[in-house]
């Protein structure tokens, strides 16, 4: 059965705009990005038992503070400079990560049966209610996205496979697909890291360095 160090999810790829501007204000996009891509990593590296399970609360710590936090604020910046797009995205996947920190560390405990082996189904069985929402979420973020570029749309879509199958791992306590998860996990993270890297390098060398593949016309 999944146990609550298996009950994390991949939370969020964030789509990334044309940067936006506003004075005074530069693009948070970066940000976020870098905060989904390593609180990600870090997390797949422990679904996909590549690290071993007893160091979760590490990554309880940075899903709070960079996960949560600071995507958290990088979309508050995104609405300000006008780019109501990723300002959705990076809140509201922010707003996931300090809820699955939330979760993990007061309320699933409070999730119990008439025996262990309930009690571990039961908590399973609402990480799983989490993710198939979150995975429906990013759906629709994706159909909304599909102008953005290619890069975000092969992230997003990799995200919200990632979120059901994590989800269909903890909802049924399948050890199996919690490992897969991990594993696509990974793969998400890096190309969330990609994103951002291009949008990172845009600004720092005034010129396009890593295509994403734009898919709107210009």
């Amino acid at each position: 059965m999944a146990t609550i160090d298996q009950t994390f999810a991949h939370p969020e790829l964030e789509p990334v705009g044309p940067p936006a501007s506003a004075p005074g204000w530069a693009n948070s996009a970066p940000l976020g990005l870098a905060a989904f891509a390593v609180t990600t990593f870090m997390l797949s590296m422990i679904n996909a038992k590549l690290m071993p399970a007893a160091i979760a609360p590490v990554v309880f710590g940075v899903a709070l503070m960079f996960g949560g936090l600071a995507q958290l604020i990088a979309g508050v910046i995104q609405f300000r400079i006008g780019n109501a797009y990723n300002g959705l995205l990076f809140t509201a996947f922010g707003a996931f990560w300090m809820s699955l920190w939330v979760i993990g560390e007061f309320l699933l405990k409070d999730i119990t049966g008439p025996t262990p082996l309930a009690t571990a189904a039961l908590q399973g069985q609402a990480v799983g209610l989490l993710l198939f929402a979150f995975g429906a979420f990013t759906v629709w973020m994706l159909l909304a996205g599909l102008r953005t570029n290619v890069m975000v749309v092969l992230a997003l879509a990799g995200l919200a496979a990632t979120f059901f199958v994590l989800g269909a791992g903890n909802y049924n306590g399948n050890g199996l697909s919690i490992e897969t998860g991990g594993y696509m996990g990974l793969v998400v993270a890096a190309l969330a890291a990609y994103i951002g890297l291009a949008e990172l390098s845009e600004i720092t060398y005034k010129r396009t360095v890593l295509p994403l593949f734009p898919l709107a016309k210009s």
